[in-house]
């Protein structure tokens, strides 16, 4: 029987080592994320390590895993693995928060729950209702007179992620209302820590995403959920999508400029959106489509040559109508990125299921710095029976370009 835990008060865990789980129903109004922060005894990170969000989803300590959220049956749930016994010198507790992302509140949020378990001991904790309050400390684990011990909070917020990370010591970058109306440049964002989109919701690529990025060298592998890398920027980039044969897929790529502008690059049209090869002189150029055929594998590129006027890019992969659907688990589909000077990242689609009714898929987002480019798993999906396209926006929040699944127009029958 679980053990309930009302608003303000604590309990003794039966062990430093459990599971906080976190759920609601699910719907179209809102996007949640889930963030919890590593705090010393003055409830302050010691850094951009002391942040556990889907895009730095583990401390090297493993004090805290974040597991990726996941629907069942018309639930979404979050899960954080903790183990405060492997709390680094000077951490004393964690905090886990909610941040509502699309900006209605946690109004709408309903049967929000959190549970802990430890040795199989559930304790319930059940808030009372929220209004427009887009941030949330669910509750805090914490150490006290060599007790792991668990505190119910429930305390709202009405500044969302920003307003906890500066609660939490976190510097974030000023608002963008107080910015120049144009897009901002990206490379402006990387020095400063704090975003989903990222988002990311599940499209969006969250404020935090710009903590600590690694420039990278070699062959990379990148999953959903784990923190962008900075590869070189050469001349000629090229995005490769591969797959098994057995179904035909078509590639194509949104550009966003830096007037705010989004181009699509595609061998096909949509609804309005007539098909464009290349954009830019060759900036983002598509080398052509690869029809049914008998070799194992499958592959179609764009070749990027970069410049200024280029924010990001996003490589989308596409199968419906005329051209024959496919699950993009099934067909094995992967994006590669390669510089062609020693390094490549690729990202699989590893969380796709066997619905051969969902068209497009997102595998990530690059985008164009002054450091280099910056390469974000995202591995986005459109919703069963979409034949839109996404479209790109610059986030109010994150000052980041953003994809949001199912916005476009409808893509033309082939």
């Amino acid at each position: 029987m679980n053990q309930p835990l009302q608003m303000g008060a604590n309990t003794v865990l039966s062990s430093p080592k459990g599971t906080v789980t976190v759920s609601y129903d699910m719907s179209n109004l809102i996007d949640i994320s889930l963030t919890a922060f590593l705090l010393t005894d003055s409830d302050k990170v010691q850094g951009d390590n002391g942040i556990i969000f889907y895009n730095q989803p583990k401390s090297a300590s493993g004090v805290a895993t974040l597991i990726p959220s996941e629907r069942v049956n018309h639930t979404i749930v979050h899960k954080i693995n903790f183990d405060m016994s492997k709390a680094p010198e000077g951490i004393v507790k964690i905090a886990i928060t909610l941040t509502e992302d699309n900006g209605t509140g946690f109004s709408n949020v309903k049967n929000l729950k959190a549970e802990i378990s430890t040795d199989h001991h559930p304790i319930q904790l059940t808030p009372s209702s929220f209004t427009n309050e887009n941030g949330i400390v669910v509750l805090e684990l914490y150490v006290r007179n060599g007790q792991t011990k668990a505190k119910s909070i429930w305390r709202g917020f009405y500044s969302g992620l920003e307003g906890l990370c500066k609660n939490y010591g976190v510097e974030v970058e000023a608002d963008e209302k107080s910015q120049p109306s144009e897009p901002i440049a990206i490379p402006e964002q990387i020095r400063k820590e704090a975003n989903k989109t990222l988002p990311v919701p599940e499209n969006k690529q969250n404020m935090l995403s710009q903590v600590s990025l690694e420039k990278v060298k070699g062959n990379i592998s990148l999953d959903k959920g784990q923190k962008p890398v900075i590869i070189e920027k050469t001349p000629e980039i090229t995005a490769t999508v591969s797959w098994e044969s057995g179904t035909d897929y078509d590639i194509y790529a949104l550009v966003y400029t830096r007037n705010g502008e989004q181009i699509d690059v595609a061998m096909f049209g949509a609804k309005g959106t007539p098909p464009l090869r290349s954009f830019g002189g060759g900036a983002v150029e598509h080398m052509g489509d690869v029809r049914r055929n008998n070799q194992s594998t499958k592959t179609e590129v764009i070749k990027l040559r970069l410049n200024n006027d280029i924010l990001a890019v996003v490589p989308v992969v596409y199968s419906a109508q005329s051209n024959g659907t496919g699950s993009f688990y099934r067909y094995k589909v992967s994006m590669s990125i390669d510089n062609h000077n020693g390094t490549s990242v690729t990202i699989f689609a590893k969380n796709a299921n066997n619905n051969d009714r969902i068209y497009s898929c997102v595998p990530g987002i690059l985008h164009n710095t002054q450091d280099g480019v910056m390469i974000s798993p995202l591995e986005l999906y459109s919703k069963p029976n979409s034949e839109r396209r996404p479209i790109l926006k610059m986030g109010r929040r994150s000052n980041m370009v953003e994809v949001i699944m199912d916005k476009g127009p409808i893509n033309d029958y082939k």
